[in-house]
């Protein structure tokens, strides 16, 4: 069974950073020869893609929200992706997830319909 695991959301002022990590465990899933997500929901709004990392290249695509201010990378020989998030804004107020599956396709525009693979979601606040 395919496990993810998300750590390092919290609470933050405004323009602050925060980093998330994303930790993939599982019997016969090698992350590297995948595609890994995260995806953010705040209350009320529906579930937006915000950053994708190709693991075979390093490719990555990002939401227009979050362009220039998020990164997302991966941790070499580890089935691990992160997020580093930088000036921070309280629109940025949401649960964060990863996501993965064996069929996933990192591309604009990031979608999340059928995925296999999540995390629980980590909560992070951003105060005004």
């Amino acid at each position: 069974q395919v496990q993810l695991v998300e750590s390092g959301g919290g609470l933050v002022q405004f323009g602050g950073s925060l980093r998330l990590s994303c930790v993939v465990s599982g019997f016969e899933f090698t992350l590297a020869h995948y595609a890994m997500a995260w995806f953010r929901q705040a209350p009320g709004k529906e579930r937006e893609g915000v950053a994708c990392i190709r693991m075979s290249d390093n490719n990555t695509y990002y939401g227009d929200s979050v362009k220039g201010r998020f990164t997302i990378s991966r941790a070499d020989g580890k089935n691990t992706v992160y997020l580093q998030m930088n000036s921070l804004k309280p629109e940025d107020t949401a649960v964060y997830y990863c996501a993965t599956d064996e069929t996933f396709v990192c591309r604009l525009p990031i979608h999340y319909y059928g995925l296999d693979y999540w995390g629980k979601g980590t909560l992070d606040t951003v105060s005004a």
